[in-house]
């Protein structure tokens, strides 16, 4: 953690300067491995390439602010209205966006493949002033034209709808030629490979690409491996989706099922990559028009939105392989928050169910451990006794065991058992975008960051402490010590984890104090009456 924080900390940020050349100097780069893609256009002058870097219309609904360039119609700004830019900054959050300012370099591209063909890099004609999704409309268009080959007109319409974070992108091929036209359709995501502040500098999240089908599942490739040329994943299927993923956040262009396709991903600058999907276009005879179009979806990871999108894309919410139990409790989370509408209480009551779920598991641990805080002495009387013999010691304490009938794993495997489901909701609640910005009580306004003045993660410390001094002194005193530095150690690390994560430990921990006290006392209070 140290050395990830020391990186952090010396690695001089990219000048936004130097950020916007490297994305100009990219785009002009095939964005395809496989099926070659035109330049740019030659009859494009350079000037008017430039002019058109900084031409741009404005669309906004009730969701988002997008700003779109002139050039290539692409996505290169995506304001959302209802998220908040993080506690280190004001405004909302910017997921797309054009590299000024200290900002990302993120564009969501397409264009077409074929001789004579706009790409992203081709000069659109935008519509004059701004767009807006008026009271009453469900949906508004953006309509942009570009010349193609001789004869042949290509309109891309984006469609932008009322409370989704779905875009749809839309090619149409006017076919005024005496010949039949085919074509190929790419559509890309453009990012620098700088991950976002997530708040906290003691968790690491996955940023990069990640590609989707029936076939070769969800598929994650890091930026560093694309560097490398040892990216690996599936890169022909007949279904599946491309998105890159960050913390709370995705975007992904998700082609429609059954038509094959072909996805790639490749660095096109220094520290700027893409990633995107090739789909074919149904040829468009003499005096018809084809047509393609492939939503793009840009926003939070929110479950309900993603499973509604495509199969497989709430994969992006990554709970590795524990994803079979922490979705049902994501599930349940959700339901708890709807019924006390705040997601700190929905913690508390999570935590409190699964307590209540493992009762029967952790009470026959704490039993365990209580039958062994017991006989402490005695086995400490053992091992003074036997000091020198190591068998006739481990004989005495088995006979121990049986005379009092304690298992000494009983403690231990209880526990083993719990495991799974805790680190489950660990990633749960670091996962859940609902947790962003979200307020608990008091001085706790953000659940996905750090206690602003430690207190939960003090308090978190106390709890473990009791629970140590409630758990059987171990023989040995190094153990012992250990034991009871243990919670600093954990206070120290959590003093700078998300506040929803402490908060669900504390309480786990006050939950289990009262549980371990109560049996404790039942036990002791047992062998006293028989005593």
């Amino acid at each position: 953690m140290l050395w990830d924080g020391w990186q952090r900390s010396n690695q001089p940020p990219a000048p936004p300067a130097a950020a916007a050349a490297t994305a100009q100097s990219a785009g002009a780069q095939a964005p395809v491995p496989t099926v070659s893609a035109p330049a740019a256009p030659s009859d494009v002058p350079q000037q008017a390439a430039v002019v058109a870097q900084k031409a741009a219309v404005r669309v906004e609904t009730d969701l988002f602010i997008a700003d779109v360039s002139a050039e290539g119609g692409s996505l290169i700004r995506l304001e959302l209205l209802k998220h908040k830019a993080g506690p280190e900054s004001e405004g909302n959050f910017v997921l797309l966006d054009n590299g000024g300012n200290g900002g990302h370099l993120y564009h969501a591209q397409s264009g077409l493949i074929g001789a004579g063909m706009p790409t992203h890099k081709t000069v659109y004609q935008l519509p004059e002033g701004e767009l807006k999704l008026a009271e009453g409309q469900d949906k508004v268009e953006l309509k942009m034209t570009a010349p193609g080959p001789d004869g042949i007109t290509v309109t891309k319409v984006l469609t932008f709808h009322r409370g989704s974070y779905r875009i749809d992108t839309r090619f149409d091929i006017a076919n005024a030629s005496a010949a039949p036209v085919a074509a190929h359709a790419y559509f890309q995501l453009l990012r620098d490979g700088t991950k976002i502040s997530s708040g906290t500098s003691m968790l690491s999240t996955f940023t990069g690409p990640a590609f989707y089908s029936e076939t070769g599942k969800y598929q994650k490739v890091e930026f560093s491996d694309i560097d490398k040329n040892k990216a690996k994943f599936q890169n022909k299927a007949p279904d599946g989706w491309v998105a890159l993923v960050q913390h709370y956040f995705v975007s992904t262009f998700v082609p429609a099922a059954g038509v094959e396709r072909e996805f790639f991903a490749k660095k096109v600058g220094d520290n700027l990559y893409s990633a995107g999907v090739i789909v074919p276009v149904a040829a468009a005879a003499p005096g018809a028009t084809a047509s393609i179009d492939v939503p793009l979806y840009a926003g939070p990871q929110i479950q309900s939105n993603l499973d509604a999108m495509a199969p497989g894309l709430d994969y992006v919410v990554d709970y590795g392989w524990l994803k079979i139990i922490a979705s049902p409790m994501h599930w349940v989370l959700e339901k708890l928050h709807g019924l006390v509408g705040n997601w700190g209480w929905a913690i508390i009551l999570l935590t409190i169910l699964i307590k209540a779920l493992f009762f029967p598991l952790s009470a026959a641990s704490y039993k365990s451990m209580a039958k062994l805080r017991l006989v402490t002495p005695r086995m400490q009387q053992i091992k003074e006794r036997h000091a020198n013999d190591r068998v006739r010691m481990q004989q005495e304490m088995m006979e121990l065991y049986k005379t009092e009938k304690i298992n000494p794993l009983g403690g231990c495997l209880p526990i083993l058992v719990q495991i799974p489901v805790f680190i489950a909701l660990y990633w749960v609640l670091l996962g859940s975008v609902e947790m962003r910005n979200a307020p608990w009580i008091g001085w706790i306004t953000d659940l996905s960051i750090k206690d602003p003045f430690f207190v939960l993660p003090i308090i978190m410390g106390v709890t473990m402490f009791v629970q140590t001094k409630l758990n059987p002194t171990p023989p040995d005193p190094i153990q012992a010590k250990v034991m009871l530095f243990l919670p600093v150690v954990f206070t120290g690390m959590f003093l700078f984890f998300p506040a929803g994560l402490v908060l669900y430990w504390t309480v786990n921990n006050i939950l289990s104090i009262a549980q371990q006290w109560q049996i404790t006392r039942m036990i002791e209070g047992g062998k006293a009456a028989k005593a």
